[in-house]
């Protein structure tokens, strides 16, 4: 058989899973990934979380037991418990993260959703975080909103790794990567090693074609029908040249003179909304050396049993990209109003699926605690 994903490693590509449990951690299923399908990296977010924990899983169930029984606030449990899924993970990349310098065997967790718009609230949570996981090759998560920007800046400045993430259009991106070269500067400053400082950018690319596609399917003109399926893979390659102009900035080559790490393009939102695509589009024509592409697992399973790659997709590929927004413009797609509603949509929904979580674990702390005074 023909190993796709290692076609895909190969290219320089970085297999990341968009999932964990506590199942796959204890069953070793994640040190399968890891062994068998190349996969260096883990990312969560809340819909994760709540869809793992709030499952019923008996993995989860000694822990929500003693954490209702003690009296634990829901807020204060729900830390417990992702944050130790989190570590575990943190300890089955170890290896890879070794062996990469850093790069890889990362793990994501999320800062809560619900402080997407406030600054300070973010920065001293990032750094509970980051204190609590208390391992190197955690990345902390942390939105690309106006707010998040400076909340980025200061978490990098204090030496914390982080995953930049809800990143829809290249205009955020650009401020996003302006933002981890200010907190690398400010960490210079400080004394703090800079090879030790890593980060990521969540460019996120189906999201985007649902919703431009959409507007397309309204317009509904051939020219517009013409477009369908090519705004997020293009949006994508877009944010790849700003890339590669930014780490060939003055600015950026000082920095990484004093040894900071570039902050690589990660593509997120992976999984093929609209059945008609194919289901490996949009990491086979995502690929290119030094990106990350975080994979729900279906979409992983879909790339390592019949996956198109083809080399370097996206290399050269960012004037025939801006033809394709320059299209989407002229039909009469209003691109800036589509990326302001994609982020505040991705926020509510993080923030809606935190909430569910919440109510869940309540629920099981309350049944915990009723148990506990029967016995």
């Amino acid at each position: 058989m023909t190993d796709h994903l290692g076609a895909l490693s190969d290219i320089g590509v970085s297999v990341w899973l968009d999932d964990l449990d506590r199942g796959r951690l204890s069953g070793g299923g994640l040190a399968d990934l890891i062994s068998a399908s190349h996969v260096v990296g883990v990312t969560t977010n809340p819909s994760i979380f709540d869809n793992s924990i709030s499952s019923g899983s008996a993995e989860y169930a000694d822990q929500i037991a003693d954490l209702g029984v003690r009296g634990v606030e829901v807020g204060e449990a729900v830390r417990a418990l992702t944050t130790f899924d989190v570590r575990w993970a943190c300890d089955v990349m170890r290896g890879v993260y070794d062996d990469s310098n850093g790069s890889d065997g990362r793990v994501s967790i999320e800062v809560d959703p619900r402080l997407a718009n406030d600054t300070e609230a973010t920065i001293a949570e990032a750094k509970a975080l980051w204190w609590t996981v208390d391992r190197p090759n955690l990345l902390v998560k942390i939105p690309a909103t106006l707010a998040g920007l400076p909340a980025i800046t200061a978490a990098i400045a204090a030496g914390i790794s982080v995953n930049v993430t809800l990143i829809f259009d290249v205009e955020r991106y650009e401020l996003v990567m302006s933002a981890y070269m200010a907190g690398l500067e400010q960490a210079k400053a400080a004394g703090i090693d800079l090879a030790g400082i890593h980060s990521v950018a969540s460019f996120f690319v189906s999201r985007v074609d649902s919703a431009i596609d959409a507007r397309l399917t309204e317009i509904g003109t051939p020219a517009a029908e013409a477009l369908l399926g090519e705004a997020g893979i293009a949006n994508a390659r877009l944010a790849w040249a700003a890339y590669e102009g930014s780490t060939s900035s003055d600015r950026w080559k000082a920095l990484a003179a004093a040894g900071a790490n570039p902050q690589r393009p990660l593509w997120a939102s992976t999984g093929v909304k609209d059945p008609k695509y194919a289901d490996d589009r949009y990491v086979v024509e995502l690929a290119a050396p030094g990106c990350v592409n975080t994979m729900p697992e279906k979409t992983l399973d879909a790339v390592r049993g019949h996956g198109n790659v083809h080399g370097d997709t996206v290399t050269g590929t960012g004037p025939a990209a801006q033809q394709v927004f320059d299209a989407l413009s002229e039909v009469g797609v209003d691109l800036p109003t589509v990326f302001t509603g994609l982020e505040s949509e991705g926020v509510i929904k993080f923030v809606d699926a935190w909430k569910d979580l919440l109510a869940n674990l309540e629920s099981a702390l309350a049944k915990a605690r009723q148990t506990a005074g029967r016995s």
